[in-house]
């Protein structure tokens, strides 16, 4: 498995819509990467409000194969234009290697 995290960086005024995040980004992200392979994808929010992070993803794929599949997709165009959707934070990724 590698997990691809997918954190959402903050600052006083950044907008960061959690219930669309969650209702319709991360099922969008399992649509169009599941039959990929990803497996799952979950939503964090940092303890602390304002802590420099809005949120992290967690994208757990079935290999490393399967995550660069999966962002060299042309599906991933449809994912990064839902972002505007709920923020106007860049998301930066960082990949945490197999498990």
């Amino acid at each position: 498995m590698t997990i691809l995290y997918v954190t959402y960086p903050d600052d006083a005024s950044t907008r960061f819509d959690r219930e669309y995040y969650v209702r319709h980004h991360l099922p969008l992200v399992m649509r169009c990467w599941g039959p990929l392979g990803l497996e799952d994808c979950a939503a964090f929010w940092p303890a602390e409000d304002r802590a420099g992070t809005i949120a992290i993803a967690e994208c757990r794929f079935r290999d490393e194969a399967a995550m660069r599949a999966a962002l060299a997709s042309p599906a991933t165009a449809e994912v990064m234009a839902d972002i505007p959707g709920f923020t106007e934070a860049t998301p930066r990724q960082s990949l945490a290697g197999p498990v």
